[in-house]
């Protein structure tokens, strides 16, 4: 089974193709992509699938904290997203509060404008 390792504190010039290369030393690449904006710049970190979870180990162990193109990354299991889990934190920020229908809600004062003009 694969398995997804996530790569950290990249060069932002570092390429895919740079990514599997690095890993490839370590075993089987089905994977590499490096996460970029929309502007298509790199966020500094990606993703690396390995053919199995022996390799994958062997990976992180030997590449975790190891020097690539100037910089020290981080190498470790990539965790799972629940997407469906979120939750968010305890009494809310400011612009949360602003959508519970009060009187700093903007469809509030759109509706109070409204009735005002009839």
């Amino acid at each position: 089974m694969n398995k997804r390792m996530y790569v950290g504190n990249l060069n932002y010039s570092t390429t895919d193709k740079e990514l599997e290369e690095l890993f490839s030393k370590e075993g089987t690449v089905t994977y590499s992509k490096v996460i970029t904006r929309m502007d298509g710049k790199s966020r500094g970190f990606g993703f690396v699938e390995m053919e199995n979870e022996e390799q994958a180990k062997a990976a992180i162990e030997k590449l975790d904290k190891s020097e690539f193109m100037g910089r020290t990354i981080v190498v470790n299991e990539a965790r799972t997203q629940n997407k469906g889990n979120f939750k968010p934190r305890e009494g809310g920020n400011r612009r949360d509060r602003s959508r519970e229908g009060g009187k700093g809600d903007l469809n509030y004062k759109l509706r109070q404008l409204r009735r005002s003009i009839r």
